[in-house]
């Protein structure tokens, strides 16, 4: 495995960056750091919400790209390269099937806040750790022409891919269904993909797929995985994940990004 081509790092935050109590470690900055001095770029990639992602990246949110909401929006600072909205009448057309789901709670995701119509006070308290900017309304199609939504997320305690996903497969052709954790199931766009935004990062900095390194764990990382020479699945990761990536690194808990951060960095010197 040649590593020393690589210039751009893209890596899936929850179950793949961060450990499991939701943290980035100190180690992954100070590599970082080094990365940065080796003029390698990186790109976090993630289902959450933009201010989410950069909170967790916040000592070096300047320097970073970000693919938030399964790539419905990308962006470095202030700039944005992408931006792909789910339509008020999809949104109108989901929302009450997703009602009739039993223990599912819908998260309306908004480029800037999302809206939820849940009073849980567990769901309201986790799902804080994913979405910051946030608004608790009556009802989410009476708000879905407010602003761009980039996508509706789902949650079920128990599993998505048991209780929410056999309810909305049948929209498949038309919406971009995406399994994105054990718990989360996104429906976006049918281009709102993190491989699309990636594309889109790769044509602005001018990289290409074989010198691209993609980290990811779940099915909302497939598209980005197939735009990466260097695709490694993390030992958590689910079966259809390792089935695709090139590669495979340790667990989130032990440092599977950070070791072959490592490595990379060593190949330059």
């Amino acid at each position: 495995m040649n590593l020393s081509n690589v210039k751009l790092v893209v890596s899936d935050m929850d179950g793949t960056l961060l450990n499991s109590k939701g943290e980035v470690s100190h180690i992954f900055f100070e590599l970082f750091s080094k990365l940065h001095q080796q003029n390698i770029h990186f790109c976090a990639a993630s289902g959450r919400q933009y201010n989410s992602i950069i909170e967790k990246l916040t000592p070096i949110k300047d320097n970073i790209f970000v693919i938030a909401e399964n790539g419905g929006l990308a962006k470095k600072g202030n700039d944005l390269f992408v931006l792909n909205t789910l339509s008020n009448d999809k949104i109108k057309m989901m929302i009450p099937v997703l009602r009739k789901i039993k223990n599912a709670h819908i998260v309306l995701c908004g480029k800037n806040a999302a809206f939820i119509e849940s009073k849980n006070a567990h769901f309201i308290n986790l799902f804080q750790e994913y979405y910051q900017a946030y608004t608790i309304v009556d009802d989410l199609t009476a708000i879905s022409n407010k602003e761009d939504f980039l996508k509706i997320a789902i949650y079920h305690s128990d599993s998505s891919e048991t209780n929410i996903y056999p309810s909305v497969k049948r929209f498949e052709d038309e919406l971009l269904i995406k399994i994105s954790g054990k718990n989360w199931l996104d429906i976006s766009d049918e281009k709102a993909n993190k491989g699309n935004a990636l594309r889109a990062v790769q044509k602005v900095l001018n990289i290409t797929k074989e010198e691209t390194m993609v980290f990811g764990d779940y099915h909302n990382d497939i598209e980005m995985m197939l735009e990466a020479d260097f695709s490694f699945a993390m030992k958590n990761a689910h079966k259809d994940i390792k089935e695709i990536a090139n590669y495979t690194t340790e667990s989130n808990d032990n440092f599977g990004v950070e070791k072959v951060l490592k490595k990379l960095i060593e190949s330059r010197n």
